[in-house]
């Protein structure tokens, strides 16, 4: 040892660099600080380096230490968050959960029983045979060399018994329609890496250590606790420092690659299809009693490729469908945290306690943002990362009533119109079958499909809304958290997958904050302004008219909150019933109370984006007509974008019609605000003129008078329109998207992908590849999926240059939502987003509102297109030979392209912050 000590000194470095820089496992730390003192006996630990401050100008006031505000507790004392702790970590360690299905109420026939005790014997001979299938293999594999990944030594790291387990969690949730096979493969491997990630952690005294830090951490969030001067990702940071000994919590994962994950399952799913058997007269005695498969490998063409799907047999179907179990097991990552989430420290640590999480979402095979977010300095990602655990640390609770309410029609049937998915048994039945197939004729056929996708898709929607109700049916009485990570672009989601906020209006209507702040004085007004927006009525009306007119119909609020199945149920009416109900209960129990200021609600009120990406170029070019269209500019009731486009086309329309164009004469009386509307949209978020075409087509065959005959040829003529009346409303958006489009371009034809960094120091690149003509298969014993790209792949020019004004935007987007999450946070607010839209106390409306605002000029006052040119020119016209006079055409072309910023207009961005109408 005191050789490698004397090498360190000779290479430059010092002892104290071992404890500052590596990463140690178990009781590493300690072995080397031993070690070291044989040859140092007075060694000391160095004391760990002071921790370093984000010093993005955004946010400068954020974290000076002059301006600190405590951290919001959460009305919990130390000791209840410890249980809940303890009840968090217990089910990570399960690994999965079983829970009550929504169904569970209904009463069980013979038929039922018969059908348990049947699938409960076939389960108890499927263990046995799956594993001696997997012992069988193993015994197989150790004996042969086996070329690229050889998967002996992942199917040793697990108990047998934890692979047939996880095998027949798979069988047990595979729909009657089947699964991709290359998803159920992915989906495999996932689960033994997850359980392998989980049993390394205890190994390695991960996670003794993670619940020595948490137990002091829930101090910061405790009621009755002292520390306030630290934000929860530096709370968690002095802790671990303080801790000293143990394992580094931050070591890196041992990611598994994509093509391994999906050989692995493709191996498990192989055995599966080979031990899994039923005999064939199990439902029919007069068959033959021979043995069967009870999963089987079909292809199927979707857009032209031909994809492998494993289905279920008809009969193992059957069973299931009969024995109408009442129990789902989940995987413990698809059910909200019990606790507060594990605070973001780094890409490698946060959010589940055990469960391993990305900090940012991406495809299959990508690595390139990993890469990235690895080699950014640690210190710039601290927004990104104290934004994400604001949103986590959020409380939630369930409205019970109306999760009641909604359990009542699902298991009666369920409503489409209040997107409540019927059952299966309510699926189009299929036409009779003749006696010989070869009498079917074409319109059956079709009929016949039509009827196999409906019940395709019925199936799918009643799963997933089952799924939903019964997590949250789950946690009715509970207070649970949604830890939170990112996509590439920095756009914040909630990891569990089924259940939380950014779910649909049936989902989001059972939600409630946890914590509870009294209305105050305009706190009712708020509630009342919500609700009529979210009917969708009065959007073109002022605030003041919106309260007028729910002050108007109260009768109808109450009548919807008394009697809301049986009544005149004008919430049905809604654009978003399911909230609107909800909300309409809510105003029923404050405008009763004795004291409405004094009602303490737990109700989240929306504030949503007025036409959010516009308002982002519009702030980007100054452009004064723009801003005025999407109310960045003050004004007395609400300016509309969509109908003011509208009112453009028109005005094209009617010129053209008196030039005798006959589409033109065609389209008279149906050019509306909800025809332009989604095109209007999404022109900011990159859609093209062929995608918008598609978008006109479907809103065209809504309206009953329109001639058919005339719907290509219309939308053709009302795309160009719109397009037309955008680029002349919208002149700065326009030239700031073809910036983009073309620097996009260029960089893609030089054979790299688009990276920038977000004004929060946040690294983006656009994972969008083109493989080459190199591809591997996978193939294991008759099961092949489709072939998947190398990683020898190109940039797909078309989609770079395409996605990049988009995802642009997305990510200025991402960045004003994560300033104004952190300035509620320092102003004490309760605060989450689904992307542009805003949640907060009824209370706190206005504060945030006022924050909103603040955080879009600061955004903005940035030289947001001139920095993005520098790091360009940068990045991709740097020359790596300096000497040389001559540089490639294209990089010339590329200079001049990213040099040549568009000019920005006359609007005055101080005015966003007396904008009345800065959200819808």
């Amino acid at each position: 040892f005191f050789r490698c000590v004397q090498r360190l000194k000779n290479d430059g470095f010092h002892v104290d660099e071992l404890f500052h820089k590596c990463l140690f496992e178990e009781d590493e730390k300690e072995k080397v600080l031993r070690a070291i003192r044989m040859i140092q006996p007075n060694y000391q630990l160095p004391p760990p380096p002071n921790p370093e401050t984000c010093k993005s100008a955004l946010l400068r006031d954020f974290y000076s230490r002059e301006k600190t505000v405590s951290y919001p507790k959460l009305d919990f004392s130390a000791q209840e968050l410890r249980e809940r702790f303890q009840q968090q970590l217990e089910m990570e360690l399960n690994n999965t959960i079983t829970i009550e299905s929504v169904e569970a109420t209904k009463p069980l026939t013979p038929q039922a029983i018969k059908a348990r005790k049947l699938l409960a014997t076939l389960r108890s001979q499927w263990h046995n045979s799956i594993l001696q299938a997997l012992q069988k293999s193993k015994h197989s594999m150790s004996k042969v060399n086996m070329s690229g990944y050889n998967l002996y030594p992942y199917l040793c790291l697990l108990p047998d018994e934890e692979y047939v387990g996880i095998m027949l969690q798979v069988l047990n949730t595979l729909s009657p329609q089947g699964e991709s096979l290359a998803i159920l493969a992915k989906e495999l491997g996932s689960k033994i890496y997850n359980r392998y990630v989980t049993q390394r952690k205890l190994r390695s005294r991960q996670l003794e250590k993670v619940q020595e830090v948490y137990e002091d951490y829930i101090h910061l969030l405790a009621k009755d606790s002292q520390p306030d001067e630290y934000l929860p990702r530096e709370y968690w940071e002095k802790l671990v420092a303080e801790a000293g000994f143990g394992p580094s919590l931050n070591l890196k994962d041992c990611s598994w690659p994509y093509m391994l994950l999906l050989r692995l399952g493709m191996h498990l799913l192989e055995l599966l299809v080979q031990a899994v058997k039923v005999p064939r007269n199990i439902l029919n005695t007069r068959l033959e009693s021979k043995l069967i498969p009870v999963l089987y490998h079909v292809y199927s063409f979707r857009n032209s490729w031909q994809v492998g799907l494993i289905k279920p047999h008809p009969i193992f179907s059957q069973i299931v469908s009969d024995a109408a179990e009442t129990m789902l097991t989940f995987n413990s990552f698809v059910i909200p945290m019990l606790c507060p989430p594990v605070p973001w420290t780094s890409p490698h640590f946060g959010a589940f306690v055990l469960n391993d999480t990305k900090l940012m979402r991406y495809v299959d095979g990508a690595i390139q943002h990993q890469l990235l977010l690895e080699q950014c300095p640690q210190v710039n990602l601290h927004p990104v990362l104290d934004a994400l655990n604001q949103l986590g640390n959020c409380a939630w609770k369930i409205n019970q009533p109306v999760l009641d309410i909604i359990i009542s029609i699902f298991n009666d049937k369920g409503n489409e119109k209040l997107d409540i998915p019927p059952p299966i048994s309510e699926a189009p039945r299929p036409p009779v079958a003749p006696s010989n197939s070869s009498a079917w004729n074409k319109s059956q056929k079709h009929e016949l499909l039509l009827c196999k996708k409906k019940t395709a898709e019925m199936h799918s929607l009643r799963m997933d809304a089952l799924y939903k109700l019964s997590i949250a049916n789950y946690v009715r009485d509970k207070v649970f958290w949604f830890p939170h990570n990112m996509d590439f672009r920095g756009r914040t989601y909630p990891c569990p997958p089924y259940f939380n906020h950014l779910g649909n209006d049936v989902t989001r209507a059972i939600l409630l904050f946890a914590e509870g702040r009294p209305l105050g004085p305009k706190g009712l007004d708020w509630l009342k302004i919500h609700l009529i927006n979210l009917t969708g009525l009065k959007k073109k009306n002022a605030l003041q008219e919106r309260l007028e007119y729910a002050n108007e119909i109260m009768e109808e609020i109450l009548d919807s909150a008394d009697h809301p199945l049986t009544g005149r149920k004008w919430w049905m009416k809604t654009d978003e019933p399911w909230q609107a109900l909800a909300c309409c209960m809510e105003i029923a129990k404050a405008s009763r109370s004795p004291d409405p200021a004094a009602y303490v609600s737990h109700f989240p009120v929306h504030q949503d984006g007025s036409c959010n990406g516009l308002q982002h170029y519009a702030a980007l070019g100054r452009d004064l007509i723009g801003a005025i269209s999407v109310n960045l500019m003050p004004c007395d009731v609400p300016q509309d974008v969509y109908s003011a486009v509208a009112q453009q086309v028109e005005e094209f329309r009617k010129k053209d019609a008196q030039q005798g164009v006959k589409i033109a004469q065609v389209l008279q009386g149906f050019i509306s605000r909800k025809v332009v509307k989604q095109t209007v949209m999404t022109v900011v978020y990159g859609v093209t003129r062929y995608g918008g075409r598609l978008q006109m087509e479907k809103r065209l065959k809504e309206i009953d008078d329109f001639p058919e005959e005339y719907l290509w040829e219309a939308s053709h003529y009302l795309v160009k329109q719109v397009f037309n009346g955008i680029k002349e409303m919208f002149s700065a958006t326009r030239d700031i998207q073809n910036w983009l489009t073309e620097s996009a371009k260029l960089i893609a034809q030089s054979g790299r992908t688009v990276e920038w960094v977000t004004p929060l120091g946040l690294p983006v690149v656009q994972p969008y590849y083109r493989a080459r003509s190199t591809v591997v298969s996978i193939c294991c014993a008759g099961l092949s999926c489709p072939s998947i790209p190398s990683s020898a792949m190109k940039p797909d020019t078309v989609k770079q240059k395409n996605a990049f004004p988009p995802n642009f935007i997305h990510s200025l987007d991402s960045t004003h939502m994560m300033l104004t999450a952190l300035h509620c946070l320092r102003r004490g607010l309760t605060f989450v987003s689904v992307h542009d839209c805003y949640w907060t106390h009824a209370l706190t409306v206005d504060v945030m509102n006022q924050i909103c605002r603040q955080q879009f000029v600061a955004l903005h006052s940035e030289k947001i297109l001139q920095d993005l040119s520098e790091f360009m020119l940068k990045k991709y016209c740097s020359s790596s030979s300096p000497g040389r006079e001559t540089k490639a055409l294209w990089q010339k072309k590329l200079m001049e392209q990213l040099s040549n910023v568009p000019k920005t207009g006359e609007f005055n961005l101080r005015k966003v912050m007396e904008s009345t109408y800065f959200f819808s």
